[in-house]
């Protein structure tokens, strides 16, 4: 399938998904550039949200008039600069007055920075990102976590970021997710320490500390995503060769991951953060229109679920 068409697909998917619920309130955080205004006016024309732009508004009214677009009926919170917009859309959000924020043109630290802080919108988990993915060379979407958020995560925060991309799975449709640990191998090795995480992880799902889905792992990628390769080394999982969350060592690897996939894989992306009150999505100058309407969808269907179950 031509890489057009996978997005397009992509899309789909998600926005059958999302049809009927109606659009979220979002506030977008410093969309002072072309980029980041352009996104939330698009989600907002197909549907998604009712934005919420929090910035400072002679900034904003002049980088829509570069656009050549009309701000006319769209609420503005003005705020000085970027680090005050932050701080007031997360406040918007801890008042209940939005449903999701979406980032701007202001750095990823900046934003999350209040969204951890003790009066932001922390919950018991930790705050994790995950990439939606679909490829034609692979026959359903899967997530790939964490790729944004912790550099070097833990053992307890890998377990907050299964449990996040769990939620997200449920949240897509997928009862009871596969989830593969990856490490360079498929066997446990005292010498890489991915390998005793994902042996650890494992057994705690056994114990009734992670739900919600099948963990297996270590799990080399091939042996992750392809059957043949783990008849090949003999691997006997229910999770090996169909999974659909892969779970990476650190943010290094999943970022690369992730982007290969994009780049080389053909795949329609859309990324979303979770494990705060409410979802976050993190845009990117250099992600596509389908891209930036599919992160925009993703938040529409978690703000819904959060609402039955709250995170």
């Amino acid at each position: 399938m031509h890489t057009e068409d996978t997005r397009r697909d992509g899309l789909r998917v998600l926005r059958e998904r999302v049809r009927g619920l109606g659009p979220i309130r979002m506030a977008v955080v410093h969309p002072c550039d072309e980029t980041s205004l352009r996104a939330a006016l698009d989600a907002r024309r197909e549907g998604l949200i009712a934005p919420i732009l929090v910035a400072p508004r002679a900034r904003l009214e002049q980088t829509a008039g570069t656009l050549g677009v009309s701000l006319r009926g769209i609420d503005i919170q003005d705020a000085p600069h970027s680090h005050a917009a932050a701080e007031q859309a997360v406040a918007l959000a801890r008042a209940g007055e939005v449903d999701a924020l979406m980032k701007g043109s202001l750095h990823t630290d900046e934003l999350m920075g209040a969204v951890v802080a003790r009066d932001g919108l922390r919950t018991s988990r930790r705050v994790s990102h995950c990439y939606l993915l679909r490829t034609p060379h692979y026959p359903r979407p899967f997530i790939v976590t964490d790729a944004a958020i912790n550099i070097a995560p833990t053992l307890a925060h890998k377990a907050d970021i299964i449990r996040n991309a769990i939620d997200l799975a449920h949240a897509i449709g997928v009862a009871e997710p596969r989830v593969a640990i990856l490490a360079a191998v498929e066997t446990v090795n005292a010498a890489m320490p991915a390998t005793l995480d994902a042996a650890a992880l494992c057994k705690m799902a056994d114990r009734g500390q992670i739900t919600g889905g099948l963990l297996d792992g270590p799990l080399a990628f091939d042996n992750a995503i392809s059957l043949a390769a783990a008849r090949v080394k003999g691997i006997r999982s229910e999770v090996a060769g169909r999974a659909d969350i892969l779970v990476v060592p650190d943010l290094e690897s999943g970022n690369m991951l992730a982007k290969q996939l994009m780049y080389l894989g053909d795949a329609a992306s859309a990324g979303i953060v979770l494990g705060a009150r409410v979802p976050i999505v993190l845009t990117s100058r250099a992600d596509t229109y389908e891209s930036r309407i599919a992160s925009c969808a993703l938040a529409l269907l978690l703000a819904h679920h959060y609402r039955s179950t709250p995170p």
